[in-house]
């Protein structure tokens, strides 16, 4: 007895020595990711480490290629000459003697003021020295790709900052403004400057959305007939005697609020679709809190697509559902597409991806974000929270668009003295939702920085999924000028999946070429149908030979998806269903006002 004593003292005192040396090693980590969730918040949210990395390989590389060095003092004396020779007495036949032309998205220096002497100079010196970073910044043998990337984005944030157009003194249209008003601009932007100061100090330094959720947006009217602890499913009421008999289930990106399909009466997809005799349902996500912090992407697929298409089917009762994935939504509904193919699930009619990327090799400059040392600090700022603010992320897409999000801004509001109104698409980008811990981790490293799902590694319920398994037709679109998802990655869609594939690449940006409806003046589209069995052309190639055809791509989506049902029309389903999915409240619901 006494030995067997000694024993249970002994492995007490052992099992009290290693609760206390774990939680010392836990102290440690916390002091760590304390101290990374500060610098993080410093930087906002981007990692000084990556870019430290980034410019000891591109500075390195370049300090031992003689050859690039000698070649970037050439163009440098070139460019010198020729600002020389553009402002100087020229012949205007001159081809050595040409003003530079800016980029076609790049606006600044668009008024004719900056065609008089000396702000002539300044912006021509301003592109000259613009080409002259682009050529240091790439080419250089020996560098890895990402880094490369990384430091042309960085000198691109750097001349934006600089540009001739950001200065009273360089930019001749702030001058006259100023000489117009007697400087009361000047202190109207002052004001704008200082009000904007305390709300950072306040810890409000990201604009709010000057338009309400059902009151002066998403205004289709409609119930919510399932809430659980991550959506609200919204069934839209019917404006039509008769409806297609397959409904349609739209999915939108868990980090934007869904109204971006229902901003205004004459811009809202949703309730376009329901004038022409769909019956729409849409997911609309909790902005999670701290309490949400380990909900996974499993869990986003179960409680969020997965209840949502339990719901649509018993509520109206049809066989097959449409479904409608935008962005990162679109993502999630393919993982949930292939999970389904698996399991021998066959309730959807189709798929609607837009904007949506399944291959994140080339997901273009957001990917600059997204590697091992980024990462790590982001789950750190998470950490303590459980969620990431919807500043980092905003601050984020800010920097991808930093000459027009940022800087003109800027100008407009604190050297013009203009305040604009917010449009409703300009309040739902204010409107910006947080993101779990766990899920925020997950879909950054299975997405974007493994790759997993196009490469064959994704799992869903606990078992593999794989994009070759999904046989269901699809309709892709793609916008011309997405910094969000590159249109020729959304293109790769065409090959990563075997059946029917119909691919649009739409005129506009990420939101503003989806939100396109029949009527918009300058909406066009180019319209690929390719089917099981066919050869893919690239997507360089079928850019240059496919016809553009004004108009939205609505309507041909909408042909296509009736075609998919056969045309068939019935009644219009109950709005909800038994206690199970009884009307719980109008649309737009709570969620969606979650801030």
């Amino acid at each position: 007895m006494k030995d067997f004593g000694k024993r249970s003292g002994a492995d007490a005192t052992e099992r009290e020595a290693q609760e206390a040396r774990a939680a010392a090693e836990e102290s440690f980590a916390r002091l760590d990711r304390a101290f990374h969730a500060l610098l993080g918040r410093a930087e906002g949210g981007l990692s000084p480490v990556a870019l430290g990395m980034a410019w000891a390989d591109w500075a390195t590389h370049l300090a031992m290629s003689p050859g690039k060095q000698s070649e970037l003092g050439w163009k440098a004396g070139r460019k010198w000459l020729h600002l020389m020779r553009e402002m100087g007495p020229h012949r205007a036949d001159d081809p050595e003697a040409q003003p530079l032309e800016p980029l076609p998205q790049d606006r600044r220096f668009k008024a004719p003021e900056w065609q008089n002497w000396p702000f002539s100079l300044y912006a021509q010196s301003f592109l000259h020295a613009q080409q002259w970073w682009h050529n240091a910044t790439t080419g250089i043998h020996g560098v890895e790709d990402r880094h490369l990337q990384m430091m042309e984005f960085t000198a691109r944030q750097f001349l934006d900052m600089a540009a001739p157009s950001n200065f009273l003194a360089t930019n001749p249209q702030l001058i006259a403004r100023t000489r117009k008003e007697g400087g009361a601009n000047l202190v109207r932007g002052a004001t704008y400057l200082f009000e904007d100061m305390l709300k950072a100090m306040g810890g409000n330094g990201e604009p709010e959305p000057s338009l309400i959720p059902g009151e002066h947006v998403a205004l289709s009217p409609g119930k919510v007939v399932l809430r659980n602890q991550l959506i609200e499913l919204i069934q839209y009421a019917p404006t039509t005697e008769e409806v297609h008999s397959v409904p349609l289930l739209i999915v939108p990106a868990w980090i934007m609020k869904y109204y971006i399909l229902d901003l205004e009466r004459t811009n809202s997809l949703i309730s376009w679709l329901v004038g022409q005799g769909f019956t729409v349902f849409t997911v609309s996500w909790k902005n999670p809190g701290e309490e949400d912090r380990c909900l996974g992407f499993d869990d986003y697929r179960e409680l969020g697509v997965m209840a949502a298409l339990d719901a649509v089917t018993e509520i109206t009762g049809a066989e097959k559902v449409h479904g409608l994935g935008y962005c990162l939504g679109g993502t999630l509904l393919s993982v949930a597409a292939a999970a389904m193919a698996r399991d021998g699930d066959t309730r959807l009619a189709s798929l609607t991806m837009l904007a949506a990327q399944v291959d994140f090799t080339e997901a273009g400059e957001l990917s600059l974000f997204t590697n091992e040392d980024q990462l790590a600090l982001i789950e750190d700022m998470m950490w303590e929270e459980g969620y990431l603010d919807k500043s980092a992320m905003a601050g984020t897409f800010s920097m991808l668009k930093s000459k027009d999000l940022v800087w003109s801004q800027a100008v407009h509001t604190y050297l013009m003295g203009e305040r604009e109104e917010d449009s409703a698409l300009a309040s739902w980008s204010h409107d910006a939702t947080r993101m779990p811990y766990k899920m925020h981790s997950e879909y950054l490293r299975k997405l974007f920085l493994d790759n997993d799902l196009a490469e064959g590694r994704m799992q869903a319920g606990g078992q593999p999924v794989f994009l070759q398994d999904i046989s269901t037709p699809v309709f892709a679109v793609a916008t011309e000028a997405d910094h969000i998802a590159p249109w020729q990655s959304v293109y790769k869609l065409t090959w990563a999946l075997p059946g029917e594939v119909n691919f649009a690449l739409v005129s506009g940006g990420h939101n503003t070429g989806i939100v396109a409806p029949p009527g918009s003046n300058r909406a066009r589209y180019r319209l690929m149908e390719h089917h099981a069995g066919a050869t893919h052309p690239g997507p360089g190639e079928w850019a240059e030979t496919s016809e553009t055809i004004p108009g939205s791509w609505w309507e041909p989506w909408a042909k296509w998806l009736a075609d998919k049902d056969g045309g068939a029309l019935i009644t219009p389903p109950t709005m909800g269903k038994g206690r199970k999915y009884r009307a719980l409240a109008d649309a737009p619901g709570d969620y969606v006002l979650g801030r």
